[in-house]
């Protein structure tokens, strides 16, 4: 017997929550051809509801089960956190289908009696749920810890770092579905061609606001399955991505080293900046993660990129003050990433964030051995915590007298809302820019 589409997002969510596994990855290996597009959606919307208000759900949950929430079974809770956000936010749904199917669900999937507990706390939800929307609390990071389903600790990081109307600004927009982008290949088609023919295949396409070689798509079902995504005239990648080797600017000719490359969107980038003249060294721990780096290269009809598996923690003396340009996009904490990501607010904890800042200030004192005299290093993070960001750019520059910042705001296809560009660096926010949360600082070794 087939499963519904609840039960494929129920499977998904448990993969999520229970195995930690990625919410995009996990939703391509339950979703077949055989699902239709209707069903699709319904169990994407269902998956990243369920992951973007998380924390909420369980707010409501909790008014209504003698059970605490920590105690119910996880496959139980997941069924009653599907029923209570298609309640409370999914107008086209009845009250009614919701329940029953969650009824049903949980009669297929769990032990005897739970059925009877996920009717009875459903149908309270329906009963009340015009008077459980109004959140009261002591303080405003609960507040927003719960209304928006982020962490409390990670409200209070933001909070810190930017004060409470920002917070809650960020927080919403953090919930809210991102635009797909595409990075136009122009090697292979100018941008005005391609926007062309994607207008005439019936794509709804504009341009990105800062990066000028990307393109906004509005309506990209399917996209990937065109002629011109396997002719290689695009690759998907976030405009704030996009910056990076914008703000990098390399030189025909030059040799890059890009020391954590995977999955290449950044590398392919700068290829492409270069002319495909030039050379590229793209470094990553995984062999599988480099395999995509070569497979885009080719279908963007890139040859100047070589890959190699070496660690950006150790040292190659080989390279050291070599290369003319170096990137360290460093492994970080995503929480630029939660737009496309939820389930990274529930898996980052607290502690990880000092051992993810100390190896990102390895990597970085790393990277900035290799570059030459003259050369420029970049350091980026898609994340938006100031202890990534500036604070260890500055402890880097503090520790590192001979590079300095260099101001990139004539790089930038709009300079609005990027003040700090003219200075060397920019951050990136989504409910401002409209983008990933993203870091980027630019810096040049002093000539000696």
């Amino acid at each position: 017997m087939s499963k519904s589409s609840r039960e494929i997002a129920l499977g998904v969510l448990l993969a999520v929550d229970m195995e930690g596994a990625y919410s995009n990855i996990a939703l391509n290996k339950h979703i077949d051809s055989s699902i239709s597009r209707l069903d699709e959606n319904l169990i994407r919307e269902l998956v990243y509801g369920v992951l973007e208000n998380k924390m909420y759900l369980d707010w409501i949950i909790k008014r209504f089960s003698k059970i605490k929430v920590s105690k119910i079974e996880p496959k139980v809770l997941e069924i009653l956190r599907l029923g209570v956000y298609q309640i409370v936010f999914m107008d086209k749904i009845p009250d009614s289908a919701a329940v029953n199917e969650s009824v049903k669900i949980a009669k297929k999937n769990s032990h005897k009696g739970t059925s009877g507990f996920v009717n009875a706390i459903l149908r309270n939800v329906s009963r009340e749920k015009d008077n459980i929307r109004e959140i009261k609390v002591n303080n405003i990071c609960d507040y927003i810890s719960i209304k928006y389903s982020h962490p409390s600790w990670l409200v209070k990081k933001f909070i810190c770092d930017y004060g409470e109307e920002f917070t809650e600004n960020l927080c919403k927009a953090n919930n809210e579905k991102p635009s797909l982008n595409i990075r136009v290949n122009t090697l292979r088609i100018s941008r005005e061609n391609l926007i062309k023919v994607l207008e005439e295949r019936g794509f709804i396409v504009s341009d990105t606001k800062y990066a000028f070689d990307g393109l906004i798509i509005e309506n990209p079902n399917k996209i990937t399955e065109t002629e011109e995504f396997k002719n290689g005239y695009f690759i998907i990648q976030d405009e704030s991505s996009m910056l990076v080797s914008q703000v990098m600017n390399p030189r025909e000719g030059s040799f890059v080293l890009d020391i954590c490359s995977a999955p290449g969107g950044k590398t392919t980038h700068m290829a492409q900046k270069m002319n495909n003249n030039g050379k590229i060294v793209a470094r990553d721990v995984y062999e599988h993660k480099l395999k995509l780096i070569d497979d885009n290269s080719k279908r963007l009809g890139i040859n100047i990129i070589e890959t190699q598996m070496f660690d950006a923690l150790k040292l190659d003396a080989s390279l050291i003050s070599k290369v003319d340009y170096c990137l360290v996009d460093a492994p970080c904490s995503g929480f630029g990433l939660i737009r496309r990501r939820p389930e990274i607010k529930w898996n980052r904890k607290e502690d990880d964030i000092k051992n993810i800042i100390n190896m990102q200030y390895n990597i970085l004192e790393n990277g900035s051995k290799y570059v030459k005299d003259g050369g420029i290093l970049i350091y980026s993070t898609c994340t938006i915590l100031k202890e990534e960001n500036v604070e260890l750019v500055k402890s880097f520059l503090d520790n590192n007298k001979e590079f300095q910042l260099v101001g990139f705001n004539d790089l930038l296809k709009s300079g609005d809302k990027m003040e700090t560009a003219k200075e060397g660096f920019l951050q990136l926010y989504p409910h401002i820019h409209r983008t990933d949360g993203f870091f980027i600082a630019k810096m040049r070794k002093k000539d000696r």
